[in-house]
């Protein structure tokens, strides 16, 4: 096979190339050429620098993911960095694209670094429950210095040219032909002798060591964000290492430390995330030829808090909008409320006012319904009933014009329901936005049984365009992710009954990783939400709090009590209400343990789960995943619920739900496709 790796001589600089795409990863044939390439130019008295640059759209963008769990094959990275670094003759990395996790430490490896304006750089290893274990730990303190290090190696994030060129990480800033000037640049710097090598580098080290307090301050501020995860302290200890130790012992801390997050379960969940992301966007049972619809303007029905939400993804991607309100008090409260969340962006520097300006300057408010003729997609996003859905698509239908998609933003209902009352159910699609919809990743594609599959691929790529997950949904209530909510939140309230406290059932929850419990999240929503209204009317532990007034957060009162910070406490109301159902019911309190609360919540979700994989309304089990991780905060150290169910054992799973399956009562019936997947020792995810 040819190298991915070529070499030529400019004048007495060796010039060496990288073209692997996509991405040009680090797998074994790059890792084995650029090797080779330095050997070369140490075996040349002719050469006297090296640049190493890349092909294609990037640098370097990581290792080649696909080679883990595999045996290794030689060299291994850090062998590489090491030889780059060891290299008697000046090498200078050229960097455009982004230099990421093992790219990075490529370039760290370099004795100079050289970037164009437009160049990133980070190290996103902690994303797949890693640490960057080729010496980037030890060569990103001492060059960025050891807080930016901290920052770069636990979030994973990354930061730009100029911020790397501030930092010491880039020796110049490139503008034009980025190959010319490095090469040029390896001439300045080929007589320079000591070469600088990162890894001997002290200065930023000493910086840190004069404030001892540093790591812990670090750990503490972070402490709410880390929780749960290990690769974060595990990235701090390998920064920690390079202050304390001599070079030797803080690489070998370094390998143990990422062998260990390699061997462990969250690294292989994360790992199994990164794909199942990926993964989402292929539909299954369309044409490969299938060509998207071409959308250049937005309409949105309704200016709360949904339809401002939605309608900012589309101005926020340059994508004009027409919003449409029934009375123009609503509609100016809901595009105040878009401007404002706008410039509160701007104001933490993350917007420009001028991006503001243009985002708004998008945006038609309207409340002429008939202003949407010319919109290619609409979205609907009113009431959350069915009858108010059916009118305005029944409006819609002989408005819209041919060929314009039209969506609804429902988180239940039946959209083949919503498209019959139109005369082209084959462009109607569900899109569940989550709320804020400007801000959650997650959006569920709901595909009809009508809908044509150039809507199908319509909607997936905008959702790309728009900065969305999306994930493709079949037609059932609550879809994916609320149909699963829902055995959830039974049999949380059954607890309630049977003497489990709000209290003790969220703690279960948030100490497995969940951002929130059931009843935390009810608080957060709004107790009120689905409320019939009638306050003679108590059936069950919600009503009997809405119809005091007991709406959640907003009120200072739900399944909580709050005080004016919104910190939450126990309520001996609610207990008083929860004692007055357990009589009336004529359940007998008794203890609740954990595991029981675990098996009746969680394992009751993977059971639904697996209903909706048997019925065909989630294509795969990582959808389902991907669903929930970005939908509703499961920790993605755990996989997603059916990939967490598999780490488990689907027989423990099954054993759990039997010991309870009598507690549950009728409200429950076990998946016939968990139940042979168990039995035969199988999984839902690879």
């Amino acid at each position: 096979m040819t190298s991915p790796i070529s070499t030529h001589k400019h004048h007495d600089i060796l010039v060496v190339t990288s073209n692997n795409p996509p991405v040009n990863a680090l797998g074994a044939a790059v890792r084995q050429g650029l090797v080779a390439a330095i050997e070369q130019a140490e075996g040349d008295a002719s050469v006297k620098a090296v640049v190493i640059r890349c092909e294609g759209q990037t640098f370097f963008a990581g290792a080649d993911i696909t080679e883990f769990g595999k045996p290794p094959v030689m060299p291994w990275l850090p062998e590489v960095v090491d030889r780059i670094e060891n290299c008697s003759k000046p090498v200078v990395a050229a960097i455009h694209g982004t230099a990421l996790g093992g790219g990075l430490e490529i370039a760290l490896g370099c004795h100079y670094r050289v970037a164009v304006s437009s160049a990133r750089f980070g190290v996103p290893e902690v994303k797949l429950g890693l640490l960057p274990g080729a010496g980037g730990t030890q060569r990103l303190p001492r060059v960025a210095g050891v807080p930016k290090a901290l920052e770069m190696v636990t979030g994973g994030g990354m930061i730009g040219a100029k911020e790397a060129s501030d930092l010491g990480l880039i020796d110049r800033l490139i503008e034009g032909d980025l190959q010319q000037h490095a090469v040029a640049y390896a001439e300045e710097v080929k007589d320079i002798r000591p070469l600088p090598k990162s890894s001997e580098r002290d200065d930023k080290l000493a910086e840190a060591r004069a404030n001892p307090g540093l790591f812990d301050d670090f750990r503490k501020a972070n402490a709410r964000k880390f929780r749960g995860f290990e690769a974060p302290e595990a990235n701090i200890k390998a920064v920690e290492a390079a202050l304390a130790k001599p070079y030797a012992q803080r690489v070998l801390d370094e390998r143990n430390l990422f062998m260990g997050l390699m061997a462990g379960s969250q690294a292989r969940a994360q790992q199994y995330f990164f794909f199942a992301e990926r993964k989402a966007s292929k539909i299954e049972g369309i044409p490969d030829d299938t060509r998207p619809r071409d959308i250049t303007n937005v309409g949105v029905i309704g200016a709360g808090t949904m339809g401002g939400g939605i309608s900012m993804n589309f101005l926020s991607a340059g994508i004009p909008v027409t919003i449409v309100e029934m009375a123009q008090d609503a509609l100016d409260r809901g595009t105040g409320t878009m401007r404002k969340n706008y410039e509160a962006t701007a104001a933490k520097g993350r917007m420009t006012p001028e991006q503001v300006e243009q985002a708004m300057g998008a945006l038609t408010p309207t409340l002429d319904f008939a202003a949407l003729a010319d919109c290619d997609l609409i979205i609907e996003a009113v009431f959350e009933t069915m009858e108010i859905k059916q009118e305005i698509f029944t409006k819609l239908d002989a408005i819209a014009k041919p060929g314009a998609i039209l969506a609804s933003n429902t988180s239940y209902l039946n959209v083949d329901e919503i498209a019959a009352s139109t005369s082209r159910p084959q462009d109607v699609v569900g899109l569940h936005f989550f709320s804020p919809a400007n801000i959650m990743k997650l959006l569920e594609v709901v595909r009809g049984a009508k809908t044509a599959p150039d809507v199908l691929v319509t909607a997936m790529a905008l959702a790309k365009k728009i900065k969305k997950v999306a994930v493709v949904a079949g037609v059932c209530h609550g879809f994916i992710g609320n149909r699963m909510l829902m055995p959830r939140q039974v049999e949380a309230t059954k607890l309630l009954l049977e003497g489990a406290t709000p209290d003790q059932i969220d703690r279960v929850h948030v100490e497995f990783g969940m951002p929130m419990g059931p009843f935390q999240m009810a608080d957060l929503a709004g107790v009120d939400i689905g409320w019939h209204r009638d306050v003679n009317r108590i059936e069950n532990i919600r009503d009997a709090l809405a119809a005091e007034g007991r709406w959640g957060q907003k009120k200072n009162a739900g399944f909580y009590d709050y005080d004016d910070k919104r910190r939450p406490s126990p309520s001996a109301r609610v207990q008083e209400i929860i004692d007055d159902f357990r009589t009336k019911e004529g359940v007998e309190k008794r203890e609740i343990s954990d595991q029981e609360i675990v098996e009746r919540t969680l394992y009751t979700m993977v059971n639904e789960g697996a209903k909706i994989l048997e019925e065909g309304m989630a294509q795969r089990a990582s959808d389902i995943d991907v669903v929930w991780i970005y939908g509703y905060g499961w920790p993605v150290y755990r996989g997603g619920p059916m990939f967490w169910a598999d780490t488990e054992g689907l027989d423990k799973i099954v054993a759990g739900l039997k010991n309870q399956e009598a507690r549950m009562g009728s409200d429950f019936s076990f998946s016939q496709l968990l139940l042979d997947k168990a039995g035969a020792g199988e999984k839902f995810t690879r």
